[in-house]
């Protein structure tokens, strides 16, 4: 098995295992969320043990799949025109392609591509995977096939995966797959199925198989993780008819983190996504316990309306958030948060807005993503309220919490000049050959020289300048002091 190292679309390392017998070539694309990304990597080693290597040529591909999102409008319209590309390839250059639809989009939109559209062979939901080499027989046969049931059970964790999207040095674990919560703006629960969660063994063994292989760093995966429970399988909504000896050795996040930390102790453990109203003290004391975990919690608020989050189905109000951020500053006050948030959801007043704005200021998060509200068909927002605020107020809107939160950023990567934090380098800097670049325990990108040092290194950093994303620093000899780094 040889390695080959290439760059992908978005300019990043993209580590491809290849298999000399293999003759047939996959084409993979990934959009949405990491959990997508990790998906992927599922896939493309179910692929494997079929004859396909992967390839970053779309020309040549044998089977060309596309790992959706449905989350928003923009990232299916994008898809789209991916779909276009792909056709106008297999039209034009390569006959004999069979292209695929993986993933969210794929469940919700199921029929509508293969019957009405005619644009795909087949179409595959997040928990069918494996019956992907049934329905690749299907389409050599010349028959359009599809799989989008859910599974109450599936979890993948039996598959080892290829490590697409990768520098070699950090990666993606999946523990949990689906959602439970049912806000009413999102398509996950329809698109994923119920909460599950992964054997924390099997979870163990892909961690030290990593470190093994030399990654420095993981992430562990789900759309909740906070939700993760292991008692034996099943669903979480279930886990109250489970045995007394099941619930006395059930498995928390809390738990699996710890589990995690022990096992390897000198590689960097980090997790995404929480919810608010299910990250519990236990994970913070956990996070505050162990100097491997990362100081780091992505926590999606979405609104800082009280009447709003109520339309959303979030099961927090803006006042527990903001105890849930103070006691996360308490115990461990050099953490950073970042969040999700959603203007212009049905109903969302000025007044609505200003609450929103001042629970960011409250905050003062070192970064966000933050989006326009769009109308996902199927979910209860999208079928019982009307899409009913103006698209200049939404833009107008998401442009002022974009522009506060650029000043929260500034506000937050200040806090670091002239310490000394440790850096895992990932790659070269995109903006000048001679640094390295690399993040800190608090998920802050840092640009530095490139002396003597590697990528896989840790390396201790003196900040001596910054921008609102970025630390700009110099290697040093110092230990990390003065609380910004574990």
């Amino acid at each position: 098995m040889e390695k080959i190292i290439d760059e992908n679309k978005q300019g990043e390392a993209l580590v491809l295992e290849q298999k000399d017998t293999n003759k047939r070539k996959l084409f993979i694309e990934s959009y949405g969320c990491s959990m997508n990304f990790s998906d992927s990597e599922i896939v493309a080693s179910i692929m494997a043990n079929q004859g396909f290597n992967t390839t970053q040529k779309l020309e040549e591909a044998d089977l060309v799949l596309v790992n959706t999102c449905s989350i928003r409008d923009k990232a299916e319209q994008t898809v789209r025109k991916r779909l276009e590309k792909y056709n106008a390839v297999k039209r034009d250059l390569n006959p004999k392609m069979k292209v695929g639809v993986l993933g969210c989009m794929a469940e919700r939109l199921k029929t509508k591509f293969l019957e009405e559209e005619k644009i795909v062979d087949l179409v595959v939901g997040p928990d069918a995977y494996k019956d992907l080499p049934n329905l690749l027989a299907e389409v050599d046969e010349g028959r359009d096939a599809i799989n989008v049931i859910l599974s109450k059970e599936e979890t993948y964790g039996d598959i080892s995966p290829v490590r697409l999207n990768t520098n070699g040095v950090t990666a993606f674990v999946s523990i949990t797959r689906g959602c439970d919560n049912m806000c009413t703006f999102c398509v996950v629960p329809f698109t994923r199925g119920r909460e599950r969660s992964r054997d924390p063994q099997s979870i163990l063994e892909e961690v030290n198989d990593l470190w093994n292989r030399g990654y420095k760093e993981i992430t562990l995966l789900g759309q909740n993780v906070d939700s993760y429970l292991w008692y034996g399988g099943g669903l979480k909504k279930d886990f109250e008819k489970a045995s007394d000896i099941q619930k006395a050795t059930a498995v928390n996040f809390s738990n699996l983190l710890e589990i995690c930390a022990k096992a390897q102790p000198k590689m960097r453990i980090r997790f995404s996504t929480s919810n608010p109203q299910d990250l519990t003290l236990d994970v913070i004391e956990t996070m505050a316990k162990f100097d491997n975990i990362c100081n780091h919690i992505h926590l999606p608020v979405q609104s800082g309306s009280n009447r709003v989050l109520k339309a959303m189905n979030r099961l927090h109000t803006r006042e527990e958030y903001f105890a849930l951020i103070d006691n996360i500053r308490r115990i461990i006050p050099n953490c950073a948060i970042s969040q999700d948030m959603i203007v212009g959801f049905p109903t969302e007043t000025e007044e609505d807005f200003q609450d929103t704005v001042s629970l960011m200021e409250y905050v003062k998060y070192n970064f966000g993503y933050m989006f326009t509200y769009s109308e996902r068909p199927g979910t209860m927002a999208g079928r019982n309220m009307e899409d009913d605020v103006p698209e200049e107020t939404k833009k107008r809107r998401l442009q002022d919490i974009v522009d506060l939160q650029r000043v929260h950023s500034e506000i937050r990567t200040k806090e670091y000049l002239n310490t000394v934090v440790e850096v895992l380098i990932e790659k070269e800097s995109k903006k000048s050959a001679q640094q390295w670049s690399g993040r800190t325990s608090q998920n802050i990108v840092c640009v530095f020289p490139k002396a003597d040092y590697n990528i896989g290194d840790f390396v201790n950093v003196k900040v001596t300048d910054c921008t609102s994303a970025t630390l700009i620093g110099e290697a040093s000899p110092l230990t990390p002091e003065g609380g910004t780094e574990a």
